[in-house]
């Protein structure tokens, strides 16, 4: 295990092991799947997802989600999601999931959420077992094309003592800006409820500033703030005025590179923004999003990264401590996992 992590963009409905998405469709029911072996559903879920669209990357969530509609589902989905990320060096992760999705069976999105909470302590309970030290925390989301946003809203400020750390929302950006939820948002502001919010991943600048009028601390992705940056023939770098408001603002942008290759938000890892931004000042930080349909893990994206961009373990260290910083943990924690990161290297 290298060096500790900090994951603040992971989709639980996106981080299933295969071996589990087949137990539970035993188990409930589901005759949905594209195999019932584990390591031909492993592959099909990367090839799947790797189609270089977004519409067809959420495409696959419909098998995961399938079988997530029982509170016991999800209590040990969730569980193994923080084992997993435990077990590859994630000491703080934000796991995030929209409740929404989970009510086909007749499970309130209140019980959903109280499936999940249970899980998160479960997962960081057995990861201790093993020597694995973690915490995390839950991002509750609405589904942008839905119109459930303000009661996900409201459950999220009652469960902020229960593990809820804040709102997100999620599903296809183009053609449902976060301002269409405006409520929810407004709702939230009036609490202590942390937000972030997709935006610019498949929709351009304008999708950034509509999540930042909604309130938005972090952008999920973000990585489209570059339409706003010019670089002239002689490298000279001018920033327009969205883009100087998020980096002087250090608005944290919670990259996914392998997640943007296989939706098609760049054509190459060479072509990613993420080291353009950061050398720029920009805080950036590293993510895995789906590491089911991404075959990946926080470690790799780390390792791709440093590979493409020539980059060293003390840029590693650089971005793992900014996204400490951009995280939703409580104040004393951060401090605790701030020692422990620099004491590793």
């Amino acid at each position: 295990m290298g060096r500790p992590s900090i994951s603040l963009h992971d989709h639980l409905d996106g981080g299933l092991r295969p071996a589990t998405v087949i137990d539970l469709a035993r188990e409930c029911g589901y005759t949905g799947l594209p195999t019932m072996d584990v390591d031909d559903l492993r592959t099909w879920f990367f090839e799947a997802a790797d189609s270089g669209s977004l519409e067809r990357f959420l495409e696959t969530f419909a098998h995961t989600v399938a079988v997530l509609q029982t509170p016991d589902a999800l209590e040990r989905v969730t569980a193994e999601a923080v084992e997993d990320l435990a077990a590859d060096g994630v000491a703080w992760a934000e796991i995030r999931m929209a409740p929404e999705l989970c009510v086909a069976g007749g499970m309130s999105m209140g019980d959903a959420v109280t499936a999940m909470l249970a899980g998160l302590r479960e997962g960081e309970r057995r990861a201790a077992v093993r020597g694995h030290l973690i915490d995390a925390g839950l991002l509750v989301c609405a589904m942008r094309q839905a119109d459930r946003a303000l009661e996900v809203a409201e459950l999220v400020s009652a469960r902020l003592d229960d593990g809820v750390l804040g709102f997100d929302i999620a599903g296809p950006e183009a053609g449902f800006p976060a301002s269409r939820l405006h409520a929810a948002f407004d709702y939230l502001r009036r609490t202590p409820a942390r937000i972030t919010i997709h935006a610019g991943e498949a929709d351009g600048i304008a999708s950034i500033v509509d999540a930042l009028s909604m309130g938005a601390e972090r952008l999920g992705h973000g990585m489209r703030i570059v339409d706003d940056i010019a670089v002239g023939d002689d490298g000279s770098v001018r920033l327009g005025r969205v883009a100087s408001y998020v980096r002087d603002r250090g608005i944290a942008l919670e990259m996914c590179p392998t997640s943007n290759l296989q939706t098609g938000a760049v054509a190459t890892l060479g072509e990613h923004p993420f080291d353009f931004l950061r050398r720029l000042g920009f805080v950036v930080t590293v993510n895995a999003d789906n590491r089911l349909m991404c075959a990946t893990s926080m470690s790799e994206e780390a390792e791709t990264l440093i590979d493409a961009f020539g980059l060293g373990a003390s840029d590693q260290e650089q971005w793992t401590l900014d996204a400490l910083e951009a995280s939703f943990a409580p104040y004393d924690l951060k401090q605790s996992i701030r020692r422990r990161i620099e004491a590793w290297g």
